[in-house]
């Protein structure tokens, strides 16, 4: 394209590595290329990427609702304007997105501060027609689950869901608008508008806009930059019996938990109790629990509340308090939320049996016969006791009532792999990555290097 397009655009492809600009400025030729059918697009056409040659191009990749978002907020880039500048509405263009416009676009998604994405949340949340100076945070709120539901869909187009099943799981449609509510929780609107200002502020404290976005337009527009990995929104899941579970967990609830733990996305989930699978037994679930590094207990009383807790560490038996700071307590449905610690107290998990003068259960937070969350041992039955709140984590009453009823529980290992025994390697022993195969196409998958591959003698099956 030469030295072509306004000095705007330039300053945006600037953003870019020497190496990568060529990449940049061939996305908007190949857009154009084809027609809607397929068809060559005759030259005089290709000045303007239009909103049926956008779908052609991304349709298969990214739901349309969310294609025709973008395809707004392209229109509404002003090449001749500084981001941040006046402020002044820009008319949806019926013309056509332009080359510059597409450039500026990218640069500003891809290599912007929260400062030059805010304008570019505000078009993608308005409704069509003339482009307004704020929007609602019902309009936010859209906008997030139009581009959540982008985000799974790409992670299922790409084979990136790492063992998850969404068929076998919680509605992905009730948990994107639950997700897409707690993030908008942290918007900061003035007189109930969100203007650039807020919405700054919001891109800013909340990482997660930046990151769906930038998944979002980097794998529909196919730009991929060197040394520019795919962001790693789910952690491996691994050994669960799918075809017999259908789990509380949902893709938008992994999505959201999974930051907040130690381990992030490295470790893989194991899920180690369910009492669709095991049977609504304490001590069974106890079983589970042990020797397994953290936790997460997901509980759902009768009347729908969906809540647990993460334990930090490995649970004991014994009648003290255990567990450190990194724990906390969440809820899923009606609401998703998590409450992290006070420093009020060290009251942070509690696991009991078979003792006659302490509480026989499992507790979090709070003290005894007034958690923030316990189960009792006898099974069924438990309370989240907090008025107002939970000392140990802040968190309001998680369930429906304060004495609940149990319908299902689920506990999950989040924590690395725990290490074999010293004499767990000896002959006739097999490596974790022998005994589960799935284990090792994952780590290859997320480019995990094997290096006892190769250095261990294959084990023959007999029998």
């Amino acid at each position: 394209m030469g030295n072509t397009g306004s000095e705007l655009m330039h300053k945006h492809l600037d953003r870019f590595r020497p190496e990568e600009r060529p990449i940049i400025q061939t996305v908007f030729d190949r857009l154009v290329s084809d027609g809607p059918s397929g068809a060559p697009v005759k030259a005089e056409a290709r000045s303007a990427l239009s909103l049926a040659m956008l779908q052609s191009a991304i349709g298969s990749v990214i739901p349309d609702p969310m294609v025709q978002r973008i395809y707004r907020c392209l229109c509404s880039v002003d090449p001749g304007q500084v981001p941040g500048g006046s402020g002044k509405s820009h008319s949806v263009s019926v013309a056509g997105v332009t080359r510059d416009q597409l450039v500026i676009f990218l640069a500003d998604i891809l290599r912007g501060t929260a400062q030059e994405r805010a304008p570019l949340v505000l078009a993608m949340s308005q409704s069509p027609g003339p482009q307004a100076a704020s929007v609602s945070c019902d309009q936010v709120i859209q906008f997030l689950q139009d581009l959540i539901a982008a985000v799974i869909q790409i992670l299922a187009h790409r084979g990136r869901l790492l063992g998850w099943r969404p068929e076998r799981m919680g509605d992905s449609s009730v948990s994107i608008k639950l997700l897409s509510e707690q993030m908008c929780s942290e918007l900061k609107p003035s007189d109930e508008c969100c203007d650039r200002s807020c919405l700054e502020d919001w891109i800013f404290r909340v990482p997660g806009v930046s990151l769906y976005l930038d998944m979002v337009v980097s794998e529909g527009f196919n730009v991929s930059l060197r040394g520019r990995s795919a962001p790693t929104l789910l952690p491996p899941c691994i050994n669960t019996p799918w075809k017999e579970l259908h789990c509380l967990l949902s893709l938008p609830t992994v999505m959201f938990l999974a930051p907040q733990l130690p381990d992030r996305y490295s470790a893989p989930w194991r899920l180690v109790f369910s009492t669709k699978l095991h049977g609504e037994s304490f001590t069974r679930m106890v079983t589970g629990l042990l020797k397994c590094g953290c936790t997460l207990l997901l509980i759902k009383d009768t009347k729908g509340h969906v809540f647990g807790g993460f334990a930090s560490q490995d649970w004991e038996i014994k009648p003290q308090f255990q567990g450190d700071s990194r724990c906390f307590l969440f809820t899923v449905s009606p609401f998703l939320r998590v409450y992290n610690t006070t420093g009020y107290n060290q009251h942070f998990m509690y696991l009991n049996q078979n003792q006659q003068t302490m509480p026989n259960g499992l507790g979090m937070g709070g003290q005894h016969n007034y958690f923030g969350l316990w189960l009792d041992c006898d099974f069924g039955r438990g309370h989240s006791r907090a008025n107002p709140k939970c000392t140990t984590y802040g968190s309001p009453r998680l369930s429906a009532d304060e004495d609940f009823i149990v319908e299902t529980v689920e506990v999950w290992a989040v924590g690395k792999l725990p290490e074999p025994e010293e004499d767990e390697e000896g002959p006739g022993k097999k490596s974790v990555l022998d005994v589960d195969p799935e284990l090792q196409a994952i780590m290859e998958m997320t480019g995990k290097t094997l290096h006892s591959q190769g250095l261990r003698e294959p084990e023959d099956d007999e029998g």
